[in-house]
């Protein structure tokens, strides 16, 4: 199991939140669908927000929550990630990171595992090759973050290479 996935699935059950038995592979419903594809849309929102501003940090938050949206979807479904190859590379031109982003957020609504692990592995992606930061730490934070109580917000600057 990707290591992020379990780290997502423990957080679930820590909060009661609905997953299915791992490898159950079970179809989620048309109002589960719409439910992660808000979730995905306002986290996709809130990275292009950030690179609007210039806030490598605030990116490197946005996609890190975009990809915890997406394996939250995956471990609802009770599947695994799929390892998706990332065909972006770096051009330059910050509307080619938007069309991406949000190109693999809409195939979200199929509902497909492998839909929301082409999110996730763009994600990983672009963590390293856009903005040049640790995905693995900046997970790790963030989902620490979630688990603590009050939830806390890390400082993921650290997690930036430079």
């Amino acid at each position: 199991m990707n290591k992020h996935l379990k780290s997502v699935r423990e957080f679930n059950g820590a909060f009661s939140l609905p997953q299915a038995e791992q490898g159950a592979d079970v179809r989620l419903s048309d109002m589960d669908i719409v439910m992660r594809q808000a979730l995905l849309m306002e986290e996709g929102s809130a990275v292009l927000k950030a690179i609007n501003a210039g806030e490598m940090v605030e990116i490197l938050a946005g996609l890190v929550n975009l990809a915890h949206s997406a394996l939250g979807a995956i471990a609802m479904r009770g599947g695994d990630v799929a390892d998706r190859p990332v065909s972006w590379k770096h051009d330059g031109f910050i509307l080619s990171v938007m069309r991406i982003l949000s190109d693999k957020i809409h195939n979200c609504t199929s509902g497909s595992t492998d839909d929301y692990s082409e999110v996730y592995c763009l994600c990983v992606h672009l963590t390293g090759s856009f903005i040049n930061a640790d995905f693995d730490k900046a997970f790790q934070m963030v989902n620490d973050g979630k688990m603590s109580k009050p939830p806390v917000t890390p400082d993921l600057s650290e997690s930036l290479y430079e």
